[in-house]
This record gives structure tokens, sequence and C-alpha cells, in this order.
């Protein structure tokens, strides 16, 4: 993967554990080349993200929205910024520029990332790969209630299988690198055999 779009908070949260988390997965990228896209922030679990592969000379591309174009908002060290007329706007441009999702923690605007990705993958709009660093358990809950959608008929196991799970950088990165989309029917959401 060349260029990875990483979904996460405009906040660090009260555990340093998801600053090491961002750190981290800011390292990898950097040594192993791949672009960071994200939400054009200096603040938060994205500052941090981006302030680290700007300090190893990598590449970050920022997407944000007009309305969020403040000074105290938006990152100055990074080069290339687009900014766009909304937030769907964004989102539209980042899955263009890239060739896989990351969530970490994050508030309403992560989840809303994450599940339009998933949203994407499951119409088969898009067959990126779509991974979730689930440091800390911070992710637990949400994981619970898709088995329980899964359960209760609202959701077919085969695009719950879609989150690629991991608790580790390496650990998700490794299976990112081996995903295969399912092939399914868009229409009729049918296993193709």
């Amino acid at each position: 993967m060349k260029r990875i779009v990483v979904f996460c908070g405009s906040s660090l949260g009260f555990n340093p554990i998801y600053k090491e988390a961002a750190i981290e997965l800011g390292n990898y990228f950097a040594a192993n080349k791949i672009g960071l896209v994200y939400g054009g922030g200096k603040l938060g679990m994205m500052g941090i993200l981006a302030d680290t592969i700007l300090d190893h000379n990598g590449e970050v591309i920022g997407v944000i929205p007009k309305l969020l174009e403040k000074e105290e908002v938006v990152h100055a060290g990074v080069e290339e910024m687009i900014v766009c007329k909304k937030m769907s706007e964004r989102k539209v441009i980042m899955s263009k520029l890239i060739d896989g999702y990351i969530t970490l923690p994050g508030g309403f605007g992560t989840l809303d990332e994450l599940f339009e990705a998933l949203t994407l993958g499951q119409l088969q709009i898009e067959q990126k790969p779509i991974g979730l660093l689930n440091v800390n358990g911070f992710f637990d809950a949400i994981l619970l209630q898709l088995d329980k959608m899964v359960e209760e008929g609202y959701l077919k196991q085969i695009n719950r299988n879609m989150l690629i799970v991991g608790t580790s950088v390496n650990d998700l990165m490794q299976k990112m690198n081996a995903y295969k989309a399912p092939k399914i029917s868009p229409i009729i959401n049918k296993v193709v055999r």
C-alpha cells in the first residue's frame, strides 16, 4: 500500500497509550514509505500522527473542509493541504487518494468515517482494506455491537469480516496486506461462487 487514510480524533484522550499508538503508526508509515492522508488538523491524535511522519520526512496529505480551515486547527507544517467545501466531499477526495483505511481512537467524526468506509465496502463501491487499531480495547464495545447485528440478522457475517482488527500496528498491517475483498453481489448481498 502506497497511501493509507487514517481516521482519528482531534483530541488525545485521557490515556497516553493512544498517543503512543499514533506515534507507533506514524513511525511504521515512515519506515515503510507509506503516505498518510488525514483530516489536516494539528490537534490531538491527528496532529501527533502527522508530526511523527513529517519528522521522518514522510508524505503527509491533509484534506480539510473550508469551515475547519482556521489557523488554530489546520496543520501549517503539511505542505499538501487540500481544502474542500464540505465534510462529505472530504471523504470522496480521501478515498480517491488511498489504498486502504485505518481507524484509531476518536469521537463521532472518526466513527462516521469508519462506517462510511465499511458501507462502501459492503456495497462493493470500494474493495480496499479497512483496519481498526483496537488499542487498549478502545473499540471492544463497537465490535460487540457488530457481532450483535450479525446475530440479529441486520449484518451479514461476510460484511462483518471486512473490518480488519489488530491490537498492534504490526498485527494490523500484516492482516491488511493479506486482505482479499469478499466477492458478493451488492444488490442481493449473496456470496458469488
